[in-house]
């Protein structure tokens, strides 16, 4: 098991929070919550060690896009790159389309 952190700067913030995919094999889940500073913080505990690279660089390619300050935590069983992009891009999704007070 391994634990990754990242962290990248932000220029907006968000007050809801989030939940997509599950803890499984080939999957993840990404926990989406409001930062304190505008910073974007990502936490990654994965099954799979030694990718830590793969993890920067698809972690790198989605905040080219993403500038929300936002503490995510991702819990990881073996996910593709793929996935990992495709959860990401759901969570945004979701925290986007929720009034405030509203939880996934």
């Amino acid at each position: 098991m391994e634990h990754l952190t990242f962290e990248y700067p932000a220029q907006r913030a968000f007050t809801n929070r989030t939940h997509v995919g599950v803890v499984g094999s080939g999957d993840l889940e990404v926990l989406l919550s409001p930062a304190a500073s505008m910073t974007a913080t990502v936490d990654v505990r994965t099954s799979v060690d030694g990718y830590g690279h793969i993890w920067k660089s698809v972690l790198d390619r989605f905040f080219q896009r993403y500038d929300g300050a936002a503490h995510i935590e991702i819990n990881d069983f073996g996910a593709t790159p793929g996935v990992v992009a495709l959860r990401l891009a759901e969570a945004i999704e979701a925290i986007d389309t929720h009034t405030p007070g509203d939880q996934a």
